[in-house]
């Protein structure tokens, strides 16, 4: 993969999600833009996003929203990795967050503020608040 190249996983669904894909796609940066609603992503990459963002699948899955609750239950809903792939692989609206990797980094992205502060500072002198 491209380092300088960024790959956002997004879902065209939701607000945040367009405001994000704009902002990646205005950045006059090489760049892969993922809508999860209208493309399949595998087991496999579901995997990978997690593993980068050092987090379990489950992690990645909004349980909080009420189409999911209405699906799963309002209890906790306790799955194996295989469960929660299966989850995202046939609801992908229920990603909690849009995924940026730029590099080895990826990153959630929680709102579109978030995409400016991680993606814009690339000016020498200016810290990122991510190492």
């Amino acid at each position: 993969m491209d380092k300088k190249q960024i790959t956002l996983y997004y879902s065209s669904e939701n607000s945040i999600g367009k405001q994000l894909n704009a902002y990646v796609e205005s950045s006059g940066k090489d760049h892969l833009t993922i809508d999860i609603s209208k493309t399949n992503v595998t087991g496999t990459q579901w995997a990978e996003l997690a593993e980068g963002l050092d987090k379990n699948v489950s992690d990645l899955v909004n349980t909080d929203l009420p189409d999911f609750k209405e699906t799963y239950g309002e209890n906790y809903v306790d799955l194996d990795n295989d469960g929660w792939l299966k989850i995202l692989d046939k609801n992908p609206r229920f990603l909690k967050n849009a995924i940026v990797i730029k590099g080895d980094k990826y990153i959630e992205l929680t709102s579109a503020s978030d995409y400016k502060q991680y993606m814009d500072p690339d000016s020498a002198g200016i810290e990122k608040p991510y190492k």
